[in-house]
């Protein structure tokens, strides 16, 4: 009786087991004749079963269906990367049941190529699969304007395949220029900058500016420029990026001393010029600083902020000679004011090709405007001032002087 209880109980776990291989084939029909829905509640039973549960090739038929049915969904919303994720999650566990073993016979199959214009039952729904439908969709949604939906799809391949260069770029040009998602950019071009036979520049470019703008660290940024510019040291922006973040942190020795530098091998760089001058201005060497800006404005004269600069100096050096004026005695006045009156009145006119040349690369630009008014007053060209005070009637009104 023992032996026939016992035979019988094999017998009925044969049964079960075999019962439950038979959902599982039923899943792999229903996914080849193209009914997912059917599929798919099958091969939920089977991922329910203790005889199946277990046997990769259970996880691989799920992961499959999902892939179908991710790419076969024409709605470009979260709910489809939904479906992309648990194809991917499928598709890992299946490779983590095998010791992610790619060269086993599962691992081939999860990795198989997917050939362009195969019928359907010719093709393997693996996850190079999932990959090109994500990278379709990332197409199709950017293409569309949806840069929303483009950068979690662009993000879903950078899951699918870590090494993917263009999604990570791609994924972390939408998050920071176009969704402002900075955190999300910065996961994706950190990952970049890993990767050693990448051409990053761009990615470090990228970087250093949300360090150095949105995260305003300034210290970070700098790692990014001394990093960037061991793998680039002849890219003439990452000089000027140096300087830049130098004066940020007020380092004034080490970026006077990496601004000589640049501009050995870039005397005609017109940022890298005005950043000297600002050294120069900021340790009192006036002359030296009024040199460096009038040399960036020679080497570009549509610079804006050489112009504005040079105008600086001259209408700084007058305003000052016109302070010293006003604190004369009565008997130095007599002797010193007209003279100094007339050199501060030479440094205004100095003053007026520049901050001319800036007003017109700036037209809108009120601070200028008014500068420009006030020299012309000062030095009673009556029309020129006459011109001015129009313009910032037309752009602040009539009652610009009270505000």
């Amino acid at each position: 009786m023992k032996k026939l209880i016992l035979s019988l109980a094999m017998v009925v776990a044969a049964s079960t087991a075999f019962g439950q291989k038979k959902v599982v084939s039923s899943a792999d029909r229903n996914f080849k004749k193209g009914d997912l829905e059917a599929a798919m509640n099958d091969i939920q039973a089977a991922l329910e079963s203790p005889e199946t549960k277990d046997d990769p090739n259970t996880t691989l038929i799920k992961a499959k269906i999902l892939t179908k049915m991710f790419e076969a969904d024409e709605d470009m919303a979260a709910s489809t990367v939904k479906t992309g994720k648990s194809a991917l999650e499928s598709f890992d566990k299946t490779m983590s049941m095998v010791g992610n073993d790619k060269n086993s016979k599962i691992g081939k199959e999860v990795y198989k190529e997917d050939m362009q214009g195969m019928p359907d039952n010719l093709r393997p729904f693996s996850k190079i699969t999932l990959k090109n439908a994500a990278f379709n969709k990332a197409l199709q949604a950017y293409e569309d304007d949806d840069y929303s939906m483009s950068y979690e799809f662009f993000n879903l391949i950078s899951e699918i395949d870590p090494t993917d260069t263009t999604a990570h770029f791609n994924a972390g040009y939408l998050a920071y220029q176009e969704l402002g998602k900075t955190e999300d950019a910065k996961k994706h071009f950190k990952a970049l900058i890993e990767v050693p036979e990448y051409n990053k520049l761009n990615t470090y470019y990228f970087l250093i500016q949300i360090a150095s703008s949105e995260d305003q660290d300034p210290e970070q940024a700098y790692k990014y420029v001394v990093a960037a510019r061991m793998d680039f040291p002849e890219d003439k922006t990452l000089s000027e990026f140096e300087v830049q973040l130098l004066l940020q942190m007020n380092k004034m020795d080490e970026a006077m001393a990496s601004v000589k530098e640049a501009l050995k091998d870039d005397p005609n760089n017109s940022g890298l010029l005005l950043r000297y001058g600002y050294l120069l201005e900021q340790s009192g060497d006036l002359d030296g600083a009024l040199e460096q800006y009038k040399k960036s404005v020679a080497v570009d004269p549509t610079f804006f902020e050489g112009n504005y600069y040079t105008g600086a100096i001259f209408l700084d050096r007058a305003r000052a000679i016109l302070a010293e004026v006003n604190n004369l005695s009565d008997d130095e006045w007599e002797v010193r004011a007209p003279k100094m009156a007339e050199e501060a009145d030479n440094l205004y006119k100095e003053s007026v090709p520049y901050f001319t040349k800036a007003s017109e690369l700036k037209p809108d630009n009120t601070e200028i405007l008014e500068i420009l008014y006030q020299i012309h007053t000062r030095l009673k060209n009556t029309s020129e001032a006459e011109k001015y005070n129009q313009r910032l009637i037309t752009l602040l009104g009539p009652d610009w002087m009270e505000r």
